[in-house]
């Protein structure tokens, strides 16, 4: 067998198992960055939700006791 074949296999090897764990640890690092963003919406959302507090219903007339809307 060729000394120079068997370099080249044991590269191409190499280089797919790089590869896969670079792949792996690209995924890993996506998934973090993902919940960590989820994590900050959240908590941005229910700041806002206790910053604006929702109008009273309507309860007599004609206006709002259908439906409430607000802007």
């Amino acid at each position: 067998m060729d000394v120079a074949l068997t370099n080249s296999i044991v590269a191409t090897a190499t280089n797919l198992a790089s590869a896969q764990t670079s792949d792996a640890l690209n995924m890993a690092v996506l998934k973090k960055a993902l919940d960590v963003q989820a994590s900050s919406a959240a908590t941005m959302i229910d700041a806002m939700q206790q910053s604006m507090p929702q109008p009273a219903l309507a309860t007599s007339g004609t206006l709002g006791t259908q439906v409430n809307t607000f802007a």
